[in-house]
């Protein structure tokens, strides 16, 4: 697989309705290395940007029910941050402005070179996080979603990135249960190696990692229902 040295696999969502574009675009970012997941319309994206978490969106402009450009806009005023790379075939500059203007963070027009397509998510996918909403604190744990960095009582924690994605997924969730079923489909999305094992798995690494010798885990197992943290 070829990989950019200094691009980390990222996890991307592609929304497009043109079924030979979109899987054009799946095919080249997966062998790009990232995780992808792919909506056909606009209300699909929306339902996956309530749930899971992206590095980068590559987003059509002209969808059959909800546009783009209006899924970028909701996005944004609901405080999204994954960077947004808009697709269209529309070329004034003014068309330009209004897309950069609802939040996308950069502006493709269609057709493209498959090349220019993965220079210009390469290129997003290096600028820094934003700022806004990267601390999260629950109790004594404290989590930097902007440096993927962890702490408890004060104490630095190593995760691996999937891990990350667990425990950031499970505490911006908190006290709300999930099921290794609903946590594989939101953490791992269209990963297909995945598996319930591989949740549990990373559960139990997760609670040893940041439960250390406690008996009493902040990652809970509720009979019948799933995991969760639990925040007084």
């Amino acid at each position: 697989m070829r990989r950019t040295a200094e691009i980390a696999m990222s996890k991307l969502l592609i929304v497009e309705d043109d079924q030979d574009l979109l899987v054009l675009i799946r095919d080249l970012m997966k062998r790009e290395g990232h995780i992808v997941d792919l909506a056909r319309n606009g209300t699909e994206a929306e339902a996956a940007l309530k749930i899971y978490v992206y590095d980068l969106v590559i987003l059509d402009w002209m969808l059959p029910d909800v546009a783009g450009i209006d899924v970028c806009k909701q996005y944004r005023v609901k405080g999204g941050l994954a960077n947004i790379l808009m697709l269209t075939g529309k070329k004034t500059v003014e068309d330009k402005e209004a897309g950069l203007d609802a939040g996308a963070d950069d502006y493709l027009t269609k057709p493209f070179h498959p090349k220019e397509l993965s220079a210009r998510v390469r290129a997003l996918l290096r600028r820094p996080k934003q700022i806004s909403g990267a601390q999260i604190t629950i109790g004594n744990l404290k989590l930097d979603t902007r440096t993927s960095q962890v702490s408890r009582n004060g104490e630095n924690i190593t995760l691996v990135p999937k891990e990350f994605s667990l425990l950031e997924f499970l505490a911006r969730h908190k006290n709300q249960s999930f099921t290794a079923e609903a946590i594989l489909e939101r953490v791992w999305g269209s990963d297909s190696a995945a598996s319930i094992d591989t949740v549990r798995t990373h559960i139990k690494t997760l609670r040893r990692k940041i439960d250390g010798e406690s008996p009493n885990s902040m990652i809970r197992t509720v009979r019948g229902q799933g995991y969760k943290i639990e925040a007084q």
